[in-house]
Parts: C-alpha cells; structure tokens; sequence
C-alpha cells in the first residue's frame, strides 16, 4: 500500500515524513537528500542568516527538484529573516518557538505553505486561528528545545489532532523508525517529523564525534535541561528546554541555573573545554528514541526505509485486530 495523506497531496512528496529543520544539522545536503528520498526536507536556519542560506540553499537546489522548506526560530528573527527566506522561493515555511503572528501573511503572499510547531494545547490554538497549512504537533522525547512543562507524544499528538481538525497535523518527538510513524498515522496524524534519525545520516552538517554518540547513545543518557543553554550564552527562552546526551558541564551544573547564570568564569571554562576538545563545539541534542540509531546511511534510503517499515507495520496491525464485534 501506499501511505497517502492529506500531508503527500498538500506537498506532492511520496512519504509522509519531513525532516525537523535542526539548528546546525539538517543543511542543504540533507535537505535535499531527504526531499530526493519522498519526504519533505526542511532546511535548519535558525535565524536566516543570509551566508548560511547563500551557501546552504544552492545544495538543496542542485540535489532534487523536488519540494523543501524553511525552518526558522520564530523567536530569533524579524520580518527581514522571513523575506531572504521566500526569496529562495521555498514550497514551505515552517516557524518554532514562538508566535508567527506576524509573519503568516507574508508567507501567504509569496505562496508558501505555513508550518507551525507547537508544544502545547494553547500554541495549537493559536496556529489554527492564524491559519497554519500544517501543525507540528511536539512532545517532549524530541532531541534538542522543546516545552519544558510539555506532554508526551502519545497523548498529546490525539489532541492537537482533534483541536486542529480539518488541519493536517504531523507528530514529532521520539519518532526514529516506521513503526513510530505507523503510531503517529494510527493517532490521526498525516505524518511525521523526524530529527535525531535523520541526525544520524551521511549528508548531516555534524562533527563525527556527534555522528558516533549518536550511534552509541541511548535514550536513558539523555536528558531535558536550560544548563547548556546558559553555560553557552544562549539566549533561548526559558520555557524551552533542550533534550540532550550527557555532558560535563550538565553534570556540574545540574539543578544550580541561577547560580550558573551569576557565574562569570562558567562560560569561560566550557569555552576552554571546547577550545582543548574535551567537550563537542555543541551538546549532543538527541531525544528517547536515540536507541534506535545504529548507523549513519544516506538520507534518502533511510527515508524509503521508514515509510516501507510504516506499511508494513500497519499491515500487520490490520491482520490482527480483533474481528468486528468482537
């Protein structure tokens, strides 16, 4: 069978999957990888910063001509991020950690679809009421920034799936085989989006100390927390967190952020770690589904691989539920 969703027909992709736009990972190379393989890739820019997407996007454009986006932190940019964005002509735009309120229309016009991330029941509201095409639907197993009081994937993907009707929802969060994306289409969901799997491919913009923890992690090495966040000067939001692997400075500073925040020579002495190469120029950001990463393969077979485990996991689930009635 094939998995067709209101999702593949919005975008004309063969697989209901997209790759999560992370921050210092998913470049042009994955992200064309991942649209060349059937999913819908989405290019990490953060804040769109016009070097990165002057040397990024040309990757995608040589790699498939197939449809991508944009993903941006809604709390990191300004109406000037938005416009370098749409001039690269993305088919999407897809907005996190904030209120995109301002920047929808502008999407609208340029006829983009708009993407809205949301990790709890409020930011639903607010993407249906601003008219978002497609609602990431976030729990808290995702690698990397999340809601710190956020719910798990399993119960919160039904209700944002209900609030949000007739609105496609994609489940993200502890997603990393078929079978979690046959989990989120049995949720009602019309697809999902995947980071730390597609993390762990070939084409990933990741230092190959961060590849092999990947591979070697597992889900109960990691770990929700604003520690690296301040150790690192990094003026995320309070409210979100970050799911990462272990780390020195997370070890150090577990449970004392305001004394860290007050701390002068913190910042210098995980710089210092860094600079020596005693800790990776980034955390390791990675969810609870980290067990399932056993290798690194290109991006686009991992792609078809997921969408044939997801067929394949539903079939299976068909020949045996109960009989009707029963």
């Amino acid at each position: 069978m094939t998995l067709s969703t209101a999702f593949t027909k919005l975008f004309g992709v063969r697989h209901p999957i997209a790759l999560a736009p992370m921050g210092g990972s998913a470049g042009g190379a994955l992200t064309a990888a991942v649209s060349r393989g059937g999913g819908l890739g989405l290019l990490g820019s953060g804040n769109g910063a016009p070097d990165w997407l002057a040397r990024e996007v040309p990757l995608i454009t040589q790699g498939t001509d197939r449809p991508w986006g944009v993903g941006l932190l809604t709390w990191q940019i300004d109406a000037r991020a938005v416009e370098r964005a749409l001039e690269y002509e993305p088919a999407a735009v897809m907005f996190s950690f904030g209120d995109p309120s301002a920047y929808a229309e502008r999407v609208r016009r340029a006829g983009a679809a708009l993407i809205v991330q949301v990790t709890d029941l409020e930011e639903a509201r607010q993407a249906v009421d601003l008219g978002a095409d497609v609602i990431v639907a976030q729990g808290t197993e995702s690698g990397g920034h999340g809601a710190r009081h956020g719910r798990s994937t399993l119960p919160f993907v039904p209700l944002v799936v209900d609030l949000a009707h007739p609105v496609p929802v994609l489940a993200a969060g502890g997603i990393a085989d078929g079978r979690g994306l046959a989990a989120a289409l049995a949720l009602g969901a019309e697809g999902a989006v995947v980071g730390t799997r597609l993390q762990a491919t070939a084409e990933a913009l990741v230092h190959p100390s961060t590849a092999a923890a990947l591979v070697e992690g597992r889900g109960e090495d990691t770990e929700r927390s604003r520690v690296l966040d301040i150790v690192r000067g990094s003026a995320w939001p309070s409210r979100y967190t970050a799911r990462t692997l272990g780390h020195r400075h997370l070890d150090r500073w577990r449970g004392r952020e305001a004394e860290l925040a007050a701390d002068p020579q913190a910042r210098a002495a995980y710089e210092e770690d860094v600079g020596r190469g005693e800790v990776p120029p980034l955390p390791v950001w990675a969810g609870e589904a980290v067990d399932l990463v056993a290798d690194l393969p290109p991006a686009a077979d991992l792609v078809a691989a997921m969408a044939e485990q997801a067929e394949a996991a539903l079939a299976r689930a068909g020949r045996t539920a109960p009989p009707e009635g029963g």
